[in-house]
């Protein structure tokens, strides 16, 4: 529907009443004055009358899905102008098409519900223009004019409604978090300020919603996704005419509690794993796109050579789409920056160290030989001759910095230095003992355990050193 500018929409009389019935004597009723009764056409009720129904209709206009779409009992008819037509001509003889095949198979419609070469159209609870598509009205004044919710069953109603409509709502399970804790089993009803918040919180969210752009499938799309601490987020985008960036579509659900326990890498890559499933049927067998991530790491995250099994089975499913990953900088990328993230559950807040255990490692550097050099080099500058450094130091001289009495470590150039840890076997188990004791961490596993040190912390052959350990093979 992208680029047209006149939409009809058709809606079919009493849809199921213009299928003729064949097994008419299993559709029989006796009556109480002793009669029996059997349908002639398809009645209300069949287990099996939505899809017979939606099955007629589908393979009626699957000649015309190019410019007629149906769904059950409606007709959506559109088409860009072109070959020298206006829009008018086109849908003329397009809505001519479709009208003949209902002749044709004696299909009736209501007038009263049909619209004709309209600017926008209502299309499954939304309306579509040449614009885009914008929430129903109707059902944002219903989610904006509700009561505060008195009970489970109250609130159970109203987030019904607002889960309809959250494709338009950025961070939206964010928003509904505190209000789905009140729904948990065995939960008791207590309305606080946190809910109140959240409740007001949504029905501003949806009654700002933008107009959403529709899918164009001649053009590439980009996805922007993004972990908080409770939810993840993501969002699909395509440039319009004027090559500026549209969304078409939102989308968002909280974790689950297994999930909260991931590593912050992780968490980014469910992220993306959701944004690919829900953006399939536009994703999948397409052109090239792109993948917008505020999190460095993911960029190389399908050419790490220690995997997990979870993210194994992830990038054997990312196999099927073609697309690439794209760094951008939060401050940048306003979109991700703005969905539900809170910067207090970094993995690197989560696992920070004591005080006590950063002054033991700026006291640490004196003693060990192979960094001692290095460390005199970066604090002295150009004083210093670069040959005392080994050749491995001198080829990544431009990694290193000295900052506040620490030596950091770029892994990678486009990611966060990390504290360069001394040769020192004490000092690096007590830093595995504060990351493996910490309450939110809980005791993790080998791969686990590597993830959450090298966050903050790099020193050489770490991997090893951590497999090594008898504590992570035991978890």
């Amino acid at each position: 529907m992208a680029g047209c500018e006149l939409y009809s929409a058709l809606d079919l009389v009493d849809g199921y009443y213009q299928i003729l019935m064949r097994d008419i004597p299993l559709t029989a009723v006796r009556t109480p004055s002793g009669m029996l009764w059997g349908w002639l056409v398809m009645p209300q009720g069949l287990s099996n009358a939505p899809a017979t129904f939606n099955r007629m209709v589908t393979q009626l206009f699957r000649p015309l899905r190019a410019y007629a779409q149906t769904y059950f009992d409606d007709i959506f008819v559109h088409r860009r102008a072109g070959d020298g037509k206006t829009a008018m001509e086109v849908r003329l003889v397009h809505l001519r098409r479709v009208l003949e095949v209902m002749r044709a198979n004696k299909l009736y419609a209501n007038i009263d519900k049909c619209v004709f070469a309209s600017p926008e159209i209502k299309v499954l609870g939304c309306f579509v223009s040449n614009v885009g598509v914008r929430a129903d009205p109707e059902k944002v004044k219903a989610v904006a004019a509700w009561l505060m919710p008195r009970s489970q069953k109250d609130l159970r109603k109203w987030l019904g409604l607002a889960n309809y409509l959250h494709k338009y709502s950025t961070g939206y399970a964010g928003l509904a978090r505190p209000l789905s804790e009140l729904l948990k089993k065995d939960s008791d009803w207590r309305w606080e300020r946190q809910h109140q918040d959240a409740f007001e919180s949504i029905k501003a969210s949806l009654q700002q919603a933008p107009v959403l752009a529709l899918p164009d499938e001649t053009k590439s799309f980009s996805v922007v996704c993004d972990a908080s601490d409770y939810a993840i987020d993501c969002a699909l985008l395509q440039n319009d005419a004027d090559g500026h960036e549209r969304v078409i579509s939102f989308q968002s659900r909280q974790l689950k509690a297994a999930e909260r326990n991931y590593p912050v890498h992780d968490k980014e890559l469910l992220a993306m794993k959701y944004a690919l499933v829900k953006f399939r049927v536009h994703l999948l067998g397409s052109r090239s796109f792109v993948i917008y991530t505020d999190h460095a790491s993911l960029r190389t995250a399908t050419n790490s050579p220690h995997l997990s099994q979870r993210m194994a089975r992830w990038l054997s499913f990312f196999a099927e789409y073609n697309f690439r990953v794209e760094y951008k900088p939060g401050k940048l990328n306003v979109l991700a920056d703005a969905l539900s993230r809170r910067p207090d559950y970094e993995l690197a807040h989560i696992t920070r160290v004591t005080t006590d255990l950063y002054d033991r490692i700026r006291m640490t550097y004196r003693n060990d030989k192979s960094l001692a050099s290095l460390v005199r080099f970066l604090v002295a500058g150009k004083e210093t001759k670069s040959e005392w450094l080994s050749p491995r130091q001198r080829s990544r001289l431009h990694r290193y910095e000295w900052q506040d009495g620490l030596l950091y470590y770029r892994v990678e150039p486009h990611e966060a230095p990390r504290v360069v840890v001394p040769n020192d076997e004490d000092l690096k188990f007590d830093i595995f003992q504060e990351v493996n004791d910490a309450p939110s961490c809980g005791h993790l596993g080998r791969e686990k355990t590597f993830m959450s040190v090298s966050q903050v912390f790099w020193w050489t052959h770490m991997y090893k050193w951590v497999a090594r350990l008898p504590e992570v093979n035991a978890s």
